[in-house]
């Protein structure tokens, strides 16, 4: 994996769409399916040769999370606390899980099966998404320190949510791996914070001025 700046800017912009979409399954039940079927594709891209295989193979569909970086991570006085909080907790959890070899080996196993699968059903199916979110659990919930998900009460309770949820947690997990593997760490947003800003809006500048 390359060690540089424009791929740990990938694996952010990731990692803040997937959680971006977290938020918007736990208050609302209209979703961009687009940008839902991205996130969670990547999660069965596990020998991506480029970090941008991962998403589609166009940095234009990480445009809304470059926006993020730079929101969350440059002088703009008005943070999203909650993002920030989700941000950490995945990052915390994806720790965890490198130091644990045995659910590693397990997530390995399911990852691949979910390959086969994608291959004749959509992500977006019921099941599809039933299976990603019991994947979340069995792997990365088991290993403590859940994240506490904010939303609407009623939206919340339903099946259907909580799997959505769960299965963006999974995407926001594979984000944060490709960010341990291309050298970011903690340290990276105290001491690397303009770097990465700086990044971010140099990748938005290059991108298309509107994508479809």
């Amino acid at each position: 994996m390359h060690y540089s700046l424009s791929t740990q800017i990938i694996a952010l912009a990731g990692l803040c769409q997937a959680l971006k979409l977290v938020q918007q399954v736990a208050r609302s039940s209209e979703l961009d399916k687009d940008a839902l079927l991205l996130i969670l594709n990547s999660v069965a891209v596990i020998d991506a040769e480029q970090p941008l295989q991962i998403y589609g193979n166009d940095a234009a569909k990480l445009r809304d999370g470059m926006q993020l970086i730079i929101d969350q991570l440059g002088d703009k006085p008005q943070k999203d606390v909650e993002l920030t909080r989700y941000i950490v907790g995945v990052l915390a959890l994806e720790r965890k899980l490198n130091k644990t070899p045995a659910n590693l080996n397990r997530l390995g196993d399911k990852l691949q099966h979910l390959q086969r699968q994608l291959q004749h059903f959509s992500v977006l199916d019921d099941n599809m998404l039933a299976n990603l979110a019991d994947i979340y659990s069995d792997c990365i919930s088991s290993l403590g320190g859940r994240i506490q998900i904010y939303g609407q009460p009623e939206l919340l309770k339903q099946p259907a949510v909580q799997h959505k949820v769960r299965a963006l947690l999974l995407a926001a997990i594979r984000a944060a791996v490709l960010w341990r593997q291309s050298g970011g760490s903690r340290l990276n947003f105290i001491f690397k914070r303009r770097k990465l800003v700086a990044q971010a809006k140099q990748m938005l500048a290059q991108l298309p001025s509107s994508s479809l």
